[in-house]
């Protein structure tokens, strides 16, 4: 048997080679490739453990820092505090630029609190610092307003309430002057316009036919000459034509002008008002007021008061008003006392309204709460949590949501819409009661001697009863029945709230006074005490 290899050819000699093939070659080379870069992961991993046992873990997992969620919080709870007029932009701006460092001390005491706690853990981390950025832009705008306040502070007196311009003055010193008193004879029921678009205007009446003006000049300015340029453009100007006055200021973003003008008590005065406050008292033709952004203060008029307030939130106070008040545009605090006529309101509200002895109908509007009101002997106040009204007489009508709605000793009929609040309601005797709640209680407090027709529905809630009235239902409540002879009509009902039908206490007549005993006349002779007199305890004395 022959032993020759089967791949040696016939006659002996080298076997043939294989025929060559790229494919298997790039194939193979491939591979190799991979195999090396494996293996350089590989010990690239071996040393970043190394690293990890040895230098505390700089490779950690990435920890998000809580600086950064506590800057976005402070941030976004600031501007809602400015939005919502809690918070004067001016305040905060001049609070901002004194104490900004504490800002990134605080910054700093925190990120070493978290430094503290990661050297405790048994697992290194590393902490996120995206937050630097908003650390830096916040400093920059602390140095800004920093410098704002000491190179352009004095620009603010300008403005008095109102100085939010952020391009006139750039600091230059202030400069005062008395304009010369400009006096005029005015006809009967003269119309009088004052127009001061930077500055305070005081309005006041007197019993004559004249009209006198007084203007306190304010110019900033770095020279005498250029201050004395700026009086003369800004100065005060009166001007009679007929039965018509004008006062006119032509006060520029240098400087401001303090109108005190006096009319006579039957004009019918008309102000527009810019960059500061307005004070009207005494006027017996009724008043027109345009204020873009001060505060307005009327007291002692006669006649009806027209109020047009711009977007800007400022406060407005009147104080005893013969004639109605209507006004519109946004308002932060509102204080309303003694007025005799309607009381109409439309616009934003952006602070606390008080209401007190009122003796027309009040109607209220915003876009969160349409108020209604017939006549109010007590007081009333609205703010963004609360609509409380005490002391009323005729129908109350109340339409609001996110408010607690509290309505006491109400003589007339009720009806109140509300969600998101609570509300508690006490008519004075048998009135109409109409109350709709949605995610909230509803109390309704009755006379002892009551007497009503009472239907009350609650949705996941409970109702309690004063009264012994009737309830069915489990997870929807029903309560129906009657108190006395059923005379009002009480409606009630609330999603997610309980239903309160309670027995207030009775009414105790007020006690008449004793009228003082009057002193002897001198050197009148001494009178003996009764025999009823002298029984009388020392305490009944």
């Amino acid at each position: 048997m022959s032993s020759v290899p089967p791949n040696v050819p016939p006659g002996g000699g080298m076997p043939p080679y294989p025929p060559y093939d790229p494919k298997a070659q790039y194939r193979a080379y491939r591979e190799q490739q991979k195999a090396a870069w494996r293996a350089q992961k590989d010990s690239w991993k071996v040393q970043r453990d190394a690293w990890k046992a040895n230098y505390g873990g700089y490779f950690g997992p990435r920890v998000p820092s809580m600086v950064g969620p506590i800057l976005l919080v402070a941030i976004g709870v600031v501007a809602l505090l400015v939005q919502t007029g809690r918070l004067g932009a001016a305040d905060f701006w001049t609070w901002y630029s004194r104490w900004w460092p504490m800002l990134l001390i605080g910054a700093g005491v925190a990120l070493l609190a978290e430094w503290a706690l990661d050297m405790r853990r048994k697992s290194p981390i590393r902490r996120s610092s995206g937050f630097i950025g908003i650390l830096v832009l916040l400093a920059i705008v602390g140095l800004a307003a920093n410098g704002w306040r000491h190179a352009w502070g004095p620009f603010r007196a300008q403005f008095g309430e109102g100085g939010d311009d952020f391009f006139n003055s750039f600091g230059a010193p202030e400069h005062d002057q008395d304009q010369q008193l400009q006096s005029a004879q005015l006809p009967a029921n003269a119309s009088i316009e004052i127009q001061n678009p930077r500055g305070d205007v005081n309005v006041s009446a007197s019993d004559g036919n004249t009209i006198d003006v007084q203007a306190h000049l304010v110019a900033y300015a770095n020279s005498e000459s250029e201050a004395k340029q700026i009086f003369e453009n800004e100065s005060a100007r009166l001007s009679v034509s007929g039965s018509s006055v004008m006062v006119k200021s032509e006060s520029n973003s240098s400087g401001r002008v303090n109108l005190t003008v006096t009319v006579p008590k039957t004009a019918r005065v008309s102000i527009n008002s810019g960059k500061g406050d307005v004070t009207v008292a005494s006027l017996g033709n009724g008043l027109t007021v345009n204020s873009v952004h001060g505060v307005t203060h009327l007291n002692s008029i006669t006649g009806p008061v027209q109020v047009h307030f711009s977007s800007s939130r400022k406060d407005f106070f009147v104080h005893q008003l013969d004639g109605d008040l209507t006004t519109d545009g946004n308002v932060n605090d509102v204080t309303l006392s003694e007025i005799k006529g309607r009381i109409t309101m439309n616009g934003e509200i952006f602070g606390e309204v008080h209401m007190q002895n009122i003796g027309g109908p009040i109607n209220v509007r915003t876009s969160i709460t349409d108020l209604q009101v017939a006549f109010l002997m007590g007081d009333l106040t609205l703010d963004s949590d609360d609509l409380r009204v005490v002391e009323s007489k005729g129908p109350v009508h109340v339409v609001t949501h996110s408010k607690d709605v509290d309505l006491s000793q109400i003589a007339g009929d009720i009806y109140v819409e509300n969600r998101d609040g609570r509300i508690a309601l006490e008519p004075s005797g048998n009135h109409t009661v109409e109350a709709k709640n949605n995610k909230g209680d509803i109390e309704l407090t009755l006379p002892p001697n009551a007497s009503a027709s009472v239907n009350g529905h609650t949705r996941n809630g409970d109702i309690v009863s004063e009264f012994g009235l009737p309830t069915t239902g489990d997870e929807n409540k029903s309560v129906n029945g009657r108190i006395g002879s059923g005379e009002a009509r009480i409606t009630l009902s609330t999603e997610n709230g309980d239903l309160r039908i309670k027995r207030g206490s009775p009414s105790v007549a007020p006690v008449a006074p004793v009228p003082p005993v009057s002193p002897a006349a001198p050197n009148a002779p001494h009178l003996k005490a009764s025999k009823k007199q002298q029984q009388k305890t020392p305490e009944a004395q």
